[in-house]
Protein backbone atom coordinates (compact mmCIF):
# COMPACT_ATOMS: atom_id res chain seq x y z
CA UNK A 1 0.00 0.00 0.00
CA UNK A 2 3.10 2.26 0.85
CA UNK A 3 4.45 1.59 -2.60
CA UNK A 4 0.75 2.07 -4.27
CA UNK A 5 0.62 5.46 -2.53
CA UNK A 6 3.34 6.66 -3.79
CA UNK A 7 3.35 5.35 -7.32
CA UNK A 8 -0.08 6.52 -7.54
CA UNK A 9 0.66 10.40 -6.55
CA UNK A 10 3.48 10.28 -9.46
CA UNK A 11 0.63 8.90 -11.94
CA UNK A 12 -1.37 11.98 -11.08
CA UNK A 13 1.78 14.26 -11.27
CA UNK A 14 1.85 12.73 -14.49
CA UNK A 15 -1.78 13.33 -15.93
CA UNK A 16 -2.17 9.46 -17.25
CA UNK A 17 -4.37 8.33 -14.48
CA UNK A 18 -7.52 8.22 -16.68
CA UNK A 19 -5.69 6.27 -19.07
CA UNK A 20 -6.13 3.50 -16.83
CA UNK A 21 -9.50 1.06 -17.50
CA UNK A 22 -12.53 2.73 -15.39
CA UNK A 23 -13.40 -0.64 -14.25
CA UNK A 24 -10.33 -1.79 -12.60
CA UNK A 25 -9.76 1.60 -11.06
CA UNK A 26 -13.42 1.06 -9.39
CA UNK A 27 -12.07 -2.23 -8.44
CA UNK A 28 -8.84 -1.11 -6.93
CA UNK A 29 -10.63 2.13 -4.77
CA UNK A 30 -13.65 -0.63 -3.81
CA UNK A 31 -10.80 -2.91 -2.34
CA UNK A 32 -8.80 0.05 -0.78
CA UNK A 33 -12.10 1.33 0.82
CA UNK A 34 -11.97 -2.25 2.75
CA UNK A 35 -8.53 -1.61 3.95
CA UNK A 36 -9.60 1.81 5.29
CA UNK A 37 -12.09 0.45 7.34
CA UNK A 38 -9.60 -0.89 9.11
CA UNK A 39 -8.04 1.70 10.87
CA UNK A 40 -11.03 4.10 10.54
CA UNK A 41 -11.96 3.66 14.17
CA UNK A 42 -8.85 2.38 15.77
CA UNK A 43 -7.96 3.33 19.16
CA UNK A 44 -4.63 4.45 19.89
CA UNK A 45 -4.95 3.54 23.20
CA UNK A 46 -2.60 0.58 24.34
CA UNK A 47 -3.41 -1.88 27.47
CA UNK A 48 -0.70 -1.81 30.02
CA UNK A 49 0.54 -4.82 30.07
CA UNK A 50 4.36 -5.31 29.71
CA UNK A 51 4.03 -8.84 27.73
CA UNK A 52 1.63 -7.29 25.40
CA UNK A 53 2.53 -3.58 24.76
CA UNK A 54 5.54 -3.71 22.40
CA UNK A 55 3.24 -6.41 20.00
CA UNK A 56 -0.03 -4.20 20.13
CA UNK A 57 2.19 -1.02 19.60
CA UNK A 58 3.51 -2.33 16.09
CA UNK A 59 0.46 -4.10 15.36
CA UNK A 60 -1.57 -0.42 15.68
CA UNK A 61 1.35 1.53 14.26
CA UNK A 62 1.14 -1.19 11.06
CA UNK A 63 -3.02 -0.66 10.43
CA UNK A 64 -2.46 3.18 11.00
CA UNK A 65 0.32 3.38 8.50
CA UNK A 66 -1.50 1.03 5.87
CA UNK A 67 -4.92 2.58 6.43
CA UNK A 68 -2.69 5.99 5.65
CA UNK A 69 -1.81 4.91 2.94
CA UNK A 70 -4.83 3.48 1.26
CA UNK A 71 -6.81 6.83 1.62
CA UNK A 72 -3.82 8.77 0.30
CA UNK A 73 -4.18 6.14 -3.05
CA UNK A 74 -7.80 6.27 -2.93
CA UNK A 75 -7.37 10.51 -2.85
CA UNK A 76 -4.67 10.29 -5.66
CA UNK A 77 -6.64 8.83 -7.84
CA UNK A 78 -10.08 10.79 -7.22
CA UNK A 79 -8.12 13.95 -7.97
CA UNK A 80 -6.60 13.10 -11.05
CA UNK A 81 -6.95 15.05 -14.21
CA UNK A 82 -10.44 14.01 -16.39
CA UNK A 83 -10.97 11.23 -14.43
CA UNK A 84 -14.38 9.60 -15.12
CA UNK A 85 -17.31 10.06 -12.55
CA UNK A 86 -17.51 6.30 -11.64
CA UNK A 87 -14.65 6.84 -9.58
CA UNK A 88 -16.10 9.46 -7.05
CA UNK A 89 -17.68 6.61 -5.08
CA UNK A 90 -19.58 8.50 -2.20
CA UNK A 91 -18.58 5.49 0.00
CA UNK A 92 -14.91 5.96 -0.28
CA UNK A 93 -14.85 9.39 0.31
CA UNK A 94 -16.98 9.08 3.06
CA UNK A 95 -14.62 6.68 5.00
CA UNK A 96 -11.16 8.53 4.19
CA UNK A 97 -12.81 11.79 5.88
CA UNK A 98 -14.52 9.42 8.40
CA UNK A 99 -11.05 7.91 9.33
CA UNK A 100 -9.36 11.72 8.89
CA UNK A 101 -11.44 12.92 11.70
CA UNK A 102 -11.70 9.87 13.54
CA UNK A 103 -7.40 9.92 14.02
CA UNK A 104 -7.35 14.04 14.21
CA UNK A 105 -9.52 14.25 17.16
CA UNK A 106 -8.27 10.81 18.78
CA UNK A 107 -4.38 10.32 17.43
CA UNK A 108 -2.69 14.37 16.55
CA UNK A 109 -4.26 16.62 18.62
CA UNK A 110 -3.54 15.01 21.96
CA UNK A 111 0.10 14.47 21.01
CA UNK A 112 0.42 17.88 19.60
CA UNK A 113 -1.69 19.72 21.97
CA UNK A 114 -2.27 18.77 25.45
CA UNK A 115 -5.14 20.32 26.03
CA UNK A 116 -7.19 17.33 23.99
CA UNK A 117 -5.45 14.78 26.26
CA UNK A 118 -7.81 12.67 28.31
CA UNK A 119 -6.25 11.92 32.19
CA UNK A 120 -6.06 8.46 32.11
CA UNK A 121 -6.25 8.32 35.71
CA UNK A 122 -8.95 10.66 35.92
CA UNK A 123 -6.99 13.28 38.25
CA UNK A 124 -8.67 17.03 38.13
CA UNK A 125 -8.49 18.90 35.02
CA UNK A 126 -5.31 20.86 34.65
CA UNK A 127 -5.34 24.54 33.32
CA UNK A 128 -4.77 24.81 29.33
CA UNK A 129 -1.78 26.68 30.41
CA UNK A 130 -0.28 24.07 32.66
CA UNK A 131 -1.27 21.42 29.96
CA UNK A 132 0.48 23.18 27.32
CA UNK A 133 3.70 23.66 29.70
CA UNK A 134 4.13 20.01 30.51
CA UNK A 135 3.97 18.78 26.78
CA UNK A 136 6.63 17.08 25.51
CA UNK A 137 7.79 17.64 21.92
CA UNK A 138 9.14 14.50 21.69
CA UNK A 139 6.94 12.32 18.94
CA UNK A 140 6.80 8.77 18.15
CA UNK A 141 7.89 8.08 14.60
CA UNK A 142 4.69 6.82 13.78
CA UNK A 143 2.95 9.95 15.15
CA UNK A 144 4.91 11.77 12.46
CA UNK A 145 4.54 10.20 9.38
CA UNK A 146 0.34 10.07 10.31
CA UNK A 147 0.65 14.07 10.59
CA UNK A 148 2.41 14.34 7.25
CA UNK A 149 -0.21 11.78 5.63
CA UNK A 150 -3.30 13.55 6.97
CA UNK A 151 -1.51 16.95 5.87
CA UNK A 152 -1.62 15.33 2.35
CA UNK A 153 -5.12 13.93 2.57
CA UNK A 154 -6.57 16.97 4.18
CA UNK A 155 -4.74 19.10 1.05
CA UNK A 156 -6.21 16.31 -1.29
CA UNK A 157 -9.60 16.62 -0.29
CA UNK A 158 -9.86 20.28 -0.97
CA UNK A 159 -8.60 19.25 -4.30
CA UNK A 160 -11.80 17.01 -4.59
CA UNK A 161 -14.46 19.64 -3.98
CA UNK A 162 -12.90 21.50 -6.55
CA UNK A 163 -13.83 18.61 -8.93
CA UNK A 164 -16.95 17.13 -7.60
CA UNK A 165 -20.14 18.17 -6.07
CA UNK A 166 -20.73 16.02 -2.69
CA UNK A 167 -23.37 15.66 -0.56
CA UNK A 168 -24.58 18.21 2.35
CA UNK A 169 -23.83 15.71 4.88
CA UNK A 170 -19.89 15.30 3.82
CA UNK A 171 -19.98 18.95 3.23
CA UNK A 172 -21.07 19.70 7.12
CA UNK A 173 -18.07 16.91 7.33
CA UNK A 174 -15.64 18.27 6.03
CA UNK A 175 -16.20 21.61 7.36
CA UNK A 176 -15.86 20.58 10.66
CA UNK A 177 -12.48 19.06 9.83
CA UNK A 178 -11.38 22.42 8.04
CA UNK A 179 -12.19 24.78 11.18
CA UNK A 180 -11.25 22.82 14.64
CA UNK A 181 -6.62 22.48 13.18
CA UNK A 182 -7.46 26.74 14.26
CA UNK A 183 -7.95 25.74 17.47
CA UNK A 184 -4.97 23.44 18.36
CA UNK A 185 -1.48 24.47 18.81
CA UNK A 186 1.76 23.29 17.48
CA UNK A 187 -0.10 21.89 14.39
CA UNK A 188 0.59 25.07 11.32
CA UNK A 189 1.35 22.17 8.37
CA UNK A 190 -2.26 21.08 8.99
CA UNK A 191 -3.88 24.44 9.54
CA UNK A 192 -2.51 25.43 6.04
CA UNK A 193 -3.92 22.71 4.64
CA UNK A 194 -7.68 23.85 6.34
CA UNK A 195 -7.21 26.76 4.84
CA UNK A 196 -7.31 25.78 1.65
CA UNK A 197 -9.79 23.06 2.79
CA UNK A 198 -12.46 25.85 3.92
CA UNK A 199 -11.66 28.19 0.95
CA UNK A 200 -12.71 25.06 -1.32
CA UNK A 201 -15.75 24.53 0.81
CA UNK A 202 -16.67 28.31 1.02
Amino acid sequence: LSELGSESAKIKAMGIMDKLSTDKTVKVLNILEKNIQDGSKLSTLLNHNNDTEDEERLWRDLIMKKTADACLTAINIMTSPNMPKAVYIEDVIERVIQYTKFHLQNTLYPQYDPVYRVDPHGGGVLSSKAKRAKCSTHKQRVIVMLYNKVCDIVSSLSELLEIQLLTDTTILQVSSMGITPFFVENVSELQLCAIKLVTAVS
